[in-house]
């Protein structure tokens, strides 16, 4: 194998598990760990990653470098593991919020499809779209000014229109957890504070996340440990990242490939 194809395969790793290990890499390509660590180096250079203590995580640029319309392209089984998850908790009946999230685009497919009625709100066209093929759910957007990267409404005149609502339940995307101060965190203002609008409005609240973001944090804190309820998510993290959510009172749902039938 190629130095660049070893690298490429580096990469392909990390997007699929969130962190690597220069021991482990090593043996799957029967190099060196020398060898590795200046794949590793070459690698955080080129801001793709960033090194850690006997391995590396993935650089904090990655899920923001490609906008939403990317992004639906990415991990599509693991988004539906965790929908299918979240579709299991949502009853007859009950008033929804989806946040903007490819995750919850791939719910509100397994929503559309189902018999359940329901009040949906969500500030996602996408979403949107999705649930109004469904006459038994009763869809609602908020409006208010569009932002093109997310394909989706965000800040002040989204936010009036979300705090009139109560939901039952609230399935919000984020970018990443601060381990450090145990904080849910997203790119900017306007999305941040969007969200904790969307959670304050709500009785339960989850956060939908592929595993790989339990190793990112990024700029802005919507929520606290203690303002969720669960993670849904496809792969529990490591156990010490396990014992410390489940120490802050944050059950963690898995999503299961039997829930896409």
């Amino acid at each position: 194998m190629f130095t660049e194809e070893r690298q490429s395969a580096i990469e392909e790793c990390l997007q699929e598990k969130g962190k690597v290990k220069v021991k482990q890499l090593s043996e799957k390509f029967q190099v060196t760990e020398d060898c590795i660590r200046k794949d590793l180096k070459i690698l955080e250079n080129a801001g793709k990653l960033k090194r850690t203590y006997g391995g590396a995580i993935l650089s904090q640029d990655y899920p923001l470098a490609r906008d939403v319309i990317d992004r639906k392209k990415y991990h599509m089984d693991h988004k539906r593991k965790i929908a299918g998850k979240a579709l299991e908790l949502i009853k007859e009946g009950e008033t929804i919020f989806l946040d903007i999230s490819t995750t919850n685009i791939e719910l509100a497919r397994l929503l559309a499809a189902s018999g359940k009625r329901l009040t949906v709100v969500s500030n996602m066209i996408d979403i949107l779209q999705t649930l109004a093929v469904n006459s038994n759910i009763s869809v609602i957007g908020t409006g208010g000014v569009m932002y093109r990267t997310v394909n989706g409404f965000m800040g002040s005149a989204a936010i009036e229109v979300i705090k009139q609502y109560s939901f039952d339940r609230a399935f919000m995307g984020c970018c990443g957890i601060d381990m450090v101060d145990g904080t849910f965190t997203t790119l900017g203002v306007e999305d941040g504070l969007t969200k904790k609008a969307a959670l304050n409005s709500s009785r339960h609240k989850y956060i939908v996340m592929e595993r790989s973001k339990f190793y990112f944090n990024e700029s802005y804190k919507f929520a606290l440990l203690d303002d969720i309820e669960g993670i849904i998510t496809d792969e529990y993290p490591d156990p010490a990242m396990v014992d410390t959510l489940e120490a802050a009172g944050v059950k963690l749902y898995l999503g299961y490939s039997s829930a896409l039938k």
